[in-house]
């Protein structure tokens, strides 16, 4: 089912002037003990930090598979000028594809499994339905990074998803070291919302996903939420999983090392927060970016 409206809008952005952070009265957890795989004291360590790691998540037969999905889209010629394959600005190579559940057999059936479909159902306490689904490469040498910034900032100001009761997965398909560009987040900070200063450009979506600019956050309130709530940094073998809640503050450097860094990341959205129109954004960003269909998935 797709629907359109608007909704009260709870986490003002893209403000013509800074503005006070805001802080978030909503759950990261919205599910208890009972409803699914993690026990009471990982619901709440999550809901404390805001994510969790799970070793081993994945098999090293289903990282070969997942893998070799991945380099299939990267070389599918057909994806050649698709919207939903987007290119580093300086080298050309892939950074991501989107919408990979409908390229993917493999990667639908992933999104479907019981073992991610439950998790995602217990933290957003709901059935859930895709909100976006990527694969993302970072090469050896020359990959680059994502900047500072909260997912649901995004999410909010460009999709409108109406609050933070969304989780996203992240699976690492090669080990994750400390200096391959892996993905750093600051534990608790789901907690706060930092409201971003300009307005959005029209179809922000083009540039944003090479590099972001709008909506990031300025260097004093990374510098402020790094004091506060520390740096923690996702790093583990492939197979491994990170769960994160969608406003955590995150980002990743570069890769200038030998050892290319990559990920399968699907975002799991609870079909009572379902998009209405963009809080701070003239339409809504293409739906394979942005999914407006809520259907449940089973």
């Amino acid at each position: 089912m797709t629907t359109t409206t608007t909704a009260e809008d709870l986490f003002p952005t893209r403000l013509a002037q800074p503005s006070d952070f805001i802080t978030r009265t909503q759950p990261a957890v919205w599910g208890s003990a009972g409803d699914g795989p993690f026990s009471a004291t990982e619901l709440e360590t999550h809901e404390r930090r805001g994510f969790t790691i799970l070793d081993d998540f994945i098999s090293s037969d289903d990282v070969a598979l997942y893998s070799s999905e991945l380099d299939r889209l990267a070389s599918d010629t057909a994806l050649q000028g698709d919207d939903r394959l987007i290119a580093e600005r300086a080298t050309g190579t892939v950074r991501s594809v989107f919408e990979v559940e409908k390229l993917s057999s493999a990667l639908d059936a992933l999104a479907r499994d019981p073992k991610v479909l439950d998790l995602a159902r217990q933290i957003v306490g709901s059935e859930v339905y895709l909100h976006q689904t990527r694969i993302n490469y970072m090469p050896s040498f020359t990959g680059t990074g994502f900047y500072w910034h909260s997912d649901f900032e995004t999410w909010h100001a460009e999709d409108g998803m109406p609050v933070p009761r969304a989780v996203s997965l992240s699976i690492a398909l090669t080990d994750n070291y400390p200096f391959n560009g892996g993905l750093m987040v600051m534990p608790g900070s789901h907690r706060t919302f930092v409201p971003a200063v300009g307005e959005t450009p029209d179809n922000n979506h083009e540039q944003s996903l090479q590099a972001q600019e709008a909506g990031v956050p300025s260097h004093a309130a990374i510098t402020a939420l790094a004091d506060q709530y520390g740096i923690d940094q996702f790093t583990g073998a492939a197979g491994s999983a990170l769960w994160f809640d969608s406003n955590i503050m995150h980002g990743s450097g570069n890769n200038i090392t030998p050892y290319a860094r990559s990920n399968v990341f699907m975002v799991f959205n609870s079909v009572e927060n379902a998009l209405v129109d963009p809080f701070a954004a003239k339409s809504p960003r293409p739906e394979h970016i942005a999914n407006r269909d809520f259907t449940p998935l089973v």
